[in-house]
Parts: structure tokens; sequence; C-alpha cells
């Protein structure tokens, strides 16, 4: 098929249920196997607007409505919005790229809230005003439409996965994503998807981490080499309800409690946490299909030597980082935030019954005009 005249121009703004800040990623896509990655780029959150985030957070669990904003949520909203719209004016200039090439913005905005049993996923994120502010049509709010028909609304990133896959030579292969919760995603020979979040990815030891050196996170996994896992501790974590259950499925950032690994030493808590992390991820073959030829790890947590060597330790075949692929690890999910802009600007569909348990293939977002 010729799909050269249907190709978009997208940006990808994405911030997820991490804290660390925005990523931004180019792409060029028809929404289907044609990609042409660009340049890419991440902005880290000032250190005021990480508290803001935490609070925001705390704020977000009494929410009973997706768009009420009440307390800091509001201001917290307007702030992320101008600095991902920043954000887009500081990429664009240092590429080089003019505005008007850009056709799309695929905006993601940050989670802080996300109870599929409740129908509720929050994404901090004014399209209108990214509209306004870059002058580019904005897709945002992508979750929403799956979680309302009884979706998971998560993993949304499947559809670019299989894309990215058709340069995997041998299927099946598993994509992981680890950033504050880590999913994967299981492609097989046919095309065939399924995927779910695994467990914790490094939201819980970067908390640990936090409380108890105020470093951001476990550099390299150097604290976690250094320790010792506590296998009570470690046994305690998995018990969780959680891995029994059949996918899809998913989790918000604040679903596993640490209470497990408190008393311990920073570097026995990091070590414990880790291998929570990547213990999590074994399990999650129980559900697969067949055995992955190949991981694929991208997101943070892939710049984990320690935890990566964990999770070679609980799968079996080959757990590579996604640069192994000639991929960038660090903008897979923004450049994935791109692609499901020009398919919902398409009508085609994001979400599907095996990555979020909707009733059937459906589309989402909604598009916002910069006119």
């Amino acid at each position: 098929m010729d799909i050269m005249g249907k190709v978009r121009c997208a940006l990808g703004l994405m911030s997820g249920t991490s804290m660390d800040g925005i990523d931004v990623a180019l792409l060029d896509t028809d929404g289907d196997r044609a990609l042409r990655q660009g340049p890419a780029a991440s902005y880290a959150y000032p250190a005021e607007i990480k508290v803001r985030v935490r609070a925001a957070m705390e704020e977000a669990k009494g929410l009973n409505a997706r768009d009420a904003r009440p307390g800091c949520l509001a201001d917290v909203e307007r702030a992320l919005t101008e600095l991902n719209a920043a954000a887009v004016e500081r990429f664009l200039r240092a590429n080089g790229i003019d505005k008007g090439r850009i056709d799309l913005i695929g905006f993601h905005g940050q989670t802080v809230l996300h109870d599929t049993p409740r129908r509720i996923t929050v994404q901090l994120g004014d399209g209108h005003l990214l509209a306004e502010r870059t002058g580019i049509d904005v897709v945002y709010d992508l979750r929403a439409a799956d979680v309302a028909a009884g979706g998971q609304g998560a993993p949304l990133v499947p559809v670019y996965h299989r894309a990215l896959a058709c340069g995997v030579p041998d299927l099946p292969a598993a994509f992981l994503n680890i950033g504050g919760v880590a999913n994967v995603t299981w492609i097989g020979r046919n095309g065939r998807m399924l995927a779910f979040d695994t467990g914790p990815g490094n939201a819980l030891l970067d908390d640990w981490v936090m409380n108890k050196s105020g470093a951001p996170h476990d550099a390299d996994g150097a604290l976690a080499a250094r320790g010792t896992c506590d296998a009570d501790a470690l046994q305690a974590l998995l018990t969780n309800n959680y891995f029994g259950l059949p996918p899809p499925k998913s989790l918000d950032r604040n679903a596993f409690s640490a209470a497990p690994v408190q008393g311990l030493s920073l570097e026995d808590g990091a070590a414990t946490l880790a291998a929570f992390t990547a213990a999590a991820v074994g399990r999650a073959r129980e559900h697969m299909p067949e055995e992955p030829r190949i991981w694929v790890v991208c997101g943070g947590g892939r710049k984990n030597r320690t935890l990566m060597g964990l999770i070679a330790a609980n799968v079996q075949n080959a757990v590579v980082p996604a640069e192994a692929l000639g991929l960038d690890g660090d903008s897979i999910e923004a450049q994935a935030w791109a692609y499901l802009a020009v398919r919902s600007s398409l009508g085609l569909p994001i979400t599907f019954p095996e990555t979020t348990g909707a009733p059937a293939p459906m589309t989402g977002g909604v598009l916002l005009s910069s006119q």
C-alpha cells in the first residue's frame, strides 16, 4: 500500500506515572507500519513541581469525578500544561524544526489517579490550553473512552510495540516498559497481542531511596547491588492478589505498599524492592501463551544494571535494552503517544480486548484544533 502523502508528523509528550519530567519525541507515521523516528529529548521537572505533583496525587485520592479539580489540582494542571508547552517550544528550537511541520501533538499529561474499579483515570493536562499555547492541534485524554467502556485504560503502548516488532527477527517477543509501573506487551508471530501491567516498576524503589537518602533514584542500581534481598519481605510483597489475576489488568502507581521493607537498611530495602519488580516480571510469564524469545526493555528501569540482571534471572531467553534493536529506550513511550495521536485522528483503534480488556477494538482521545 502506498502510504506516502498519508504520513503525518506528530509530537508525543509523555509524563505518565513517573514524576521525572516530560519526554518529547517526533514521529512521522501513517498510524500503521510506516514509522520514521525523529529526535527526542527529556526535560526534567523543576524540584518545586515534583513537590506539587506529589501533593496533587494525594489530593486526587479523594476524587469521585475525573474532571473535578479541587484543592491544588487545578493550579498544578495549569502549571504542568505550561511546562509541556515550554517543552514543545524548546524542543522545536533545539532541533531547528518549524512549527508548521507538526500536524499533531499527542499529549499524555501527568497521571495522578488510575482507579479502574471505579472507572476513573485522571491525567493532569489541559489540552485546550496546550493547543492555544503551541498553535498546534492536540490529541489528549486517550485513556478515558476505554475506561468508560469497562477497559483498564492501560497499557496503551502495545499497538506501537506491535509496529516496532516488525523489526524483531524472531517472535514471540516481549516489550517490557519499566516506568513508575512496569507493563509488558507480548507479541506473537501472527501479530497477536497480550498486554498488562506486571507490577511495580521504579516507583516503590524511587520512593524508598528518596525517603531514606534524599536521592531521586538508585542510580545504576548501585544501592541494590550493595544490599541483600530480605526473603521474608519479598515473599510478603509477592502475596498481593494482583499477581493471580488474569490479564488484561492495570495498576495505579501507589497500588503496592513498601511496608514489608520498613526497618531494613537503605541498601537492603533497595535490593528487596528491585527483586520485587523483577519477580513480578517473572510472574507475568504465567499469563503468556508462549515464552518470549527476547525481552526488549525500555523506560528508565533499563538503566538500572542490578534490576536488569535480576529480570534476566527471572525469565527465559535474552533480556536486552531497546538500544540493542536500534531503538531509543527513553523515547518509546513518547513516540507511542505521537503514534496514538495519529491513529486517534484517523479513527483507528488504540485499545483492544487483549490489551486493556475493552469490549472491542476502540479508538479514543479528544482532538482539539489550535485555530
